[in-house]
């Protein structure tokens, strides 16, 4: 027997912008291979902003299927106690603190069977299938193929809940490749741009460059190890990179922002044979002039897309300082509270990283 009741406190994903909280919305059952944690809180991702107002990409449209499957509990960025555990689970008890990697593989793809899990062909994600539920609820249900850490009981809430995007930021960093003498631009400096940031200052690069429209942002940035930092809302970026670098331009761009402007800009100041890293998710097509990559440059182009591996890493150099996190989540909401949440989480009052805790 457990000690999850039969109901909870949950936000519930009916469709696009039809999100509701329910008080007694039906708790999440253990199988005997499934672990049911207690949630302390969950960070609200761009893409939880993206799918309650009804993205394609999520939701479907003339060209894409739509991808989610209501009802749904949306977060991915969450964390808790074990409550209660499977008969077949035994290498957890209850009382751990633990999280889990985004992406609920299936064990069974090609993509699996070679350890490349972070690309299952199926592609759970917890917070946007009935199936895989997330963690803007009092309980949540992590399946036998979920890829789960151990969070040490020291770590504080806020700098827990950077666990998740911190390691996509450096999946994205370690795609980059970055030697001692690059000269490195990260084109974003928000949560996820600033966990390349920090990350990328391990990597000693010989010049690392962040760029951002919100001066707070590249405040921030500074702080957490950039040796540069650029508005190209207010200065010409390109022209100084190419000044900086005797005409050639960077070697390494990172894209973090999701603006086609941002990709333009990163192949005006990008040197031939450089790298460029995309990282975002587009709310619209980024058109660029291919012949840059191609012709022109002979550029590295690399994709890069949740967090593999990377979770171990994060979570010890989170705990000893080595990743900086102050400040970051700069607010929490109890969840009856969710629609200020979502609100403060597009940054439209400066916030950084916004999260529900219960």
């Amino acid at each position: 027997m457990g000690n999850v009741p039969e109901t909870m406190k949950a936000l519930v994903a009916y469709g696009k912008g039809n999100y509701k909280l329910e008080s007694d919305y039906p708790a999440p059952k253990c199988g005997p291979d499934d672990i049911i944690i207690k949630t302390e809180g969950c960070g609200i991702c761009a893409g939880d902003l993206k799918c309650l107002h009804g993205a394609a990409m999520f939701w479907g449209d003339d060209v894409q299927p739509s991808w989610v499957e209501p009802p749904f509990i949306p977060g991915h960025e969450f964390l808790g106690h074990i409550v209660e555990l499977g008969e077949n689970v035994t290498e957890f008890k209850i009382g751990d603190r633990i999280t889990a990697d985004q992406i609920v593989p299936c064990g069974e793809c090609r993509f699996c069977k070679s350890g490349r899990y972070w690309m299952c062909q199926p592609h759970a994600i917890f917070g946007f299938q009935t199936a895989n539920n997330g963690g803007m609820a009092e309980y949540v249900r992590y399946p036998r193929t979920a890829v789960i850490s151990r969070v040490p009981e020291d770590m504080p809430l806020e700098k827990a809940l950077l666990i998740e995007p911190y390691g996509c930021s450096k999946h994205a960093v370690d795609r980059a490749g970055i030697r001692n003498e690059d000269i490195v631009v990260i084109s974003g400096a928000g949560t996820l741009g600033l966990g390349m940031i920090t990350y990328a200052r391990m990597q000693n690069p010989a010049l690392l460059i962040a760029l951002d429209m919100a001066d707070n942002r590249l405040e921030k940035a500074k702080e957490f190890g950039a040796d540069l930092v650029m508005n190209p809302g207010k200065e010409n970026v390109v022209e100084k990179v190419l000044a900086l670098t005797e005409g050639y331009g960077c070697d390494i761009y990172i894209e973090a922002t999701g603006h086609p402007s941002s990709v333009q800009q990163g192949l005006g100041m990008i040197r031939k044979l450089g790298t460029f890293v995309e990282f975002s998710v587009f709310g619209e097509p980024a058109t660029i002039d291919w012949s840059i990559i191609g012709d022109r440059k002979e550029l590295d182009v690399l994709g890069s897309h949740l967090s593999p591996y990377c979770y171990p890493f994060v979570i010890k150099n989170i705990a000893n300082g080595n990743l900086k996190t102050n400040g970051i989540v700069s607010r929490t909401f109890p969840v009856e509270e969710w629609e200020t949440a979502f609100e403060h989480a597009t940054g439209k009052y400066c916030d950084f990283k916004v999260a529900i805790t219960f």
